[in-house]
């Protein structure tokens, strides 16, 4: 089984990324800098990260490295607080053995509390309330950047945000007075130390922050809003891997009443130089499935290391000259069970097409490694019960449940029990001498011809395979529902919110869909329909039939699956005009 967690392994010629940003973040005349590692869930953003903070600690010059990781404090009272303090306490320790700079450190970190007192004021409990903090916020804006000299006093501040009065008498202590606490003396003042405390350190303190994707809107936000606060100050530099199109539909979430032309600028204001996680292509999935094979057939560190370096010069130099070859690859290794380990990078070969091409796998790292671990686990079920089934046949139906989700894999297992394990369409798919076009496919199959064509002439051939061991592991000791396991927590998301729309426009529902990568589509519909199963009374047009709908209107395999799920159901009069519509989307 392979980790979920980021990699300090560079299994996807990431690299070359993560050389770039060191690039960047050394060249002293561009700092302070913010860079943001821009991708999609799975896409490997936070490998970079790991990569980029290992290649700068084998650096000469030294630098004071943080990493945040925003989920963690997911549950936390305040998120800018959370960053807050995580860069303090680093400063803290860093600052131990240094008398002097110990006292400046511990002095700067007593000013988180007024920091963030200010910050649960101006915008926690403002959003709480429901309150429009806009306004409030744009005041203070510019003192971020040291600029505006005006004054806000407190009774200001408590006006602005009732739902904040819990929090202001638990932190009556930090003030006191009208005239004690000023929001813009405070930033400067926190701004002033954290200058005068990294001149001491005469190190560039580099701050990480990674998951920004898997949280609420609201505190994915929030944690970008601390970063203001250390913006344009000296010897600083920020990389922030973030999902951009989830981070611009979180701002209206945190500041109410933010114009359209708000959401677009905000990252574009925040990030100097944005740079987009690369999408791996056959070449990449290729290496990358070597990569898992070989650490999970027990090569030694250096054995796999030697690999990993000559698969990243052969990526490195794909543009001029053929991929390296498998045998080339194991070639001077002592490696045991060289022949098994030999096949497996056979198999994968085979695989990399499809995996880096398919629409509802798009070369996605998670999304392969997660399913790599579903025939894992499928394979010690085998095992556990007697069953002679390899990983290549297990894998195979992995594959094709991913890729046409839910009702096509129903349609397979249905043919399998009903031909007695072999069925005749298998057959004429591998059959050389078949024509494609002349094959009487299942109508659930036609989502994706050209995965058919490609999946059917993927070993194991099924031909002469009794696969009823094969459906039955897949049915019954792993739940379906397991095929939505490999899907993101937006999409997940996603299903939740369209199975609660109740009308046929959703302007929300429209833009999460739109940016709910397209991989995860028929996953999405998967769950809609494994929810619509559940419904026993279909008399009545049921909440998220119009979700549903919204979706399948963004992809013709969405469409096709829905509408083959809806044409099984009892006619009912307010179906008619929803399967017309869904006809004239196929």
């Amino acid at each position: 089984m392979w980790s979920d967690k980021e990699s300090k392994i560079d299994f996807l010629n990431f690299n070359e990324t993560a050389e770039s940003i060191k690039d960047l973040i050394t060249e002293k005349e561009l700092m302070p800098i913010s860079i943001g590692v821009f991708g999609d869930w799975g896409a490997g953003k936070s490998t970079i990260l790991e990569l980029t903070k290992a290649s700068l600690e084998s650096d000469e010059q030294e630098y004071i490295q943080v990493h945040f990781d925003a989920w963690t404090f997911q549950g936390y009272d305040d998120a800018k607080a959370a960053l807050l303090e995580t860069i303090a306490s680093t400063l803290v320790k860093k600052a131990a053995d240094d008398k002097n700079l110990s006292a400046k450190a511990k002095e700067f970190a007593g000013r988180i509390d007024k920091i963030r007192l200010m910050g649960l004021l101006m915008d926690g409990g403002a959003a709480l309330a429901g309150i429009p903090t806009m306004g409030g916020i744009q005041k203070i804006m510019g003192l971020f950047s040291g600029g505006d000299d005006g004054e806000l006093d407190v009774d200001d501040v408590k006006g602005a945000v009732d739902g904040a009065k819990d929090v202001a008498k638990k932190n009556k202590g930090l003030i006191k007075d009208n005239k004690s606490f000023s929001p813009p003396k405070e930033i400067k003042e926190f701004r002033k130390a954290y200058s005068d405390l990294l001149k001491e350190f005469d190190k560039p303190l580099i701050v990480y922050v990674d998951n920004l994707d898997r949280c609420s809107p609201f505190n994915a936000i929030s944690t970008l809003e601390a970063i203001r606060l250390f913006l344009f100050l000296p010897n600083t530099a920020f990389v922030i891997a973030a999902d951009e199109d989830m981070i611009r539909l979180a701002v209206p979430e945190y500041h109410k009443g933010a114009s359209q032309r708000h959401q677009t600028d905000y990252l574009d204001k925040l990030i100097q130089i944005p740079v987009h996680v690369p999408r791996p292509g056959v070449l990449e999935i290729r290496a990358y499935l070597m990569m898992l094979t070989a650490q999970d057939h027990g090569v030694t560190d250096a054995q796999l290391e030697t690999i990993r370096c000559a698969l990243e010069e052969s990526l490195r130099l794909s543009w001029k000259q053929p991929q390296i070859t498998v045998d080339e690859l194991l070639q001077d290794h002592e490696i045991e069970k060289h022949s098994e380990l030999r096949s497996k990078f056979v198999v994968a070969e085979q695989l990399a097409p499809l995996l880096a091409e398919s629409t509802n796998i798009n070369g996605n790292p998670r999304i392969v490694k997660r399913l790599l671990n579903q025939v894992k686990m499928r394979k010690k079920t085998a095992h556990r019960r007697g069953m002679q089934l390899d990983e290549k046949t297990i894998t195979k139906l992995v594959i094709f449940e991913r890729c046409l989700g839910t009702q096509a894999t129903n349609k397979l297992y249905e043919l399998i029990d009903k031909e007695n394990g072999y069925p005749k369409v298998l057959a004429d798919l591998e059959n050389s001498e078949v024509e494609f076009d002349e094959i009487n496919l299942p109508e659930e199959w036609k989502l994706d011809l050209a995965f058919i064509d490609k999946w059917s002439k993927l070993p194991p051939m099924f031909t002469e395979m009794d696969l009823t061991p094969a459906a039955y592991l897949s049915r019954e000791s792993i739940p379906m529902g397991a095929v939505n396991s490999v899907m993101s927590g937006a999409a997940q998301k996603l299903v939740e919110e369209l199975m609660k729309q109740k009308v046929r426009v959703s302007g929300v529902n429209s833009t999460a869909i739109t940016t709910t990568p397209k991989e995860e589509y028929m996953s999405v519909m998967d769950g809609l329909i494994e929810n619509f199963k559940l419904i026993g009374d279909w008399t009545e047009r049921p909440t998220g039939i119009y979700g549903a709908v919204l979706l399948a209107k963004q992809d013709d395999k969405c469409s096709l699956s829905l509408l083959t799920f809806l044409k099984s159901l009892p006619r009912q009069r307010w179906l008619n005009p929803i399967l017309k519509e869904l006809e004239g989307t196929k």
